[in-house]
């Protein structure tokens, strides 16, 4: 397959991922606080941040579909929480929402991979210890939505 050397081309690597994330989750804070548009958010990320190793098409599913679902994403991993909604920290909300969107939509991806990927988030972006929280909510909501999943493993 030939490409033309100018042409950006698609990235779905592992860490293509893992960059696509850490623009969503910072994207859906800035959502969160200020209420500007996803589709703001992220043509001036596009523009402002070195986004040639992300994977461009997952970071904008991430952002719009989490923005979308977020009250659906927040009633599936609610009754795990041991504090109100209102009281949780936005980044580990936002987190807490990436990874319930990739439980429930992204069955493909294995739900260690995203727990991972969500510890990782909360260790860079959260509050100390902050990422334990955040596994214990996800890994109750993945003994739920990826039940078959999870008694195979």
């Amino acid at each position: 397959m030939q490409t033309h050397p100018n042409k950006p081309q698609a990235k779905n690597t592992p860490a293509a991922r893992h960059k696509a994330r850490r623009f969503a989750l910072q994207g859906l804070y800035e959502w969160q606080l200020s209420g500007n548009q996803p589709f703001e958010i992220e043509a001036r990320y596009r523009v402002e941040n070195a986004m040639h190793k992300v994977d461009l098409a997952y970071f904008h599913e991430l952002l719009h579909q989490v923005v979308a679902k977020n009250r659906e994403l927040d009633n599936a991993f609610e009754p795990f929480l041991d504090r109100k909604m209102q009281q949780l920290d936005p980044v580990e909300r936002n987190i807490l929402r990436i990874g319930s969107y990739e439980l429930i939509h992204h069955i493909e991806i294995p739900y260690k991979i995203i727990l991972n990927e969500a510890v990782e988030l909360a260790k860079d972006f959260g509050a100390t210890d902050s990422y334990k929280y955040v596994n214990s909510i996800l890994d109750e909501l993945a003994k739920t939505v990826r039940k078959a999943e999870k008694q195979v493993q």
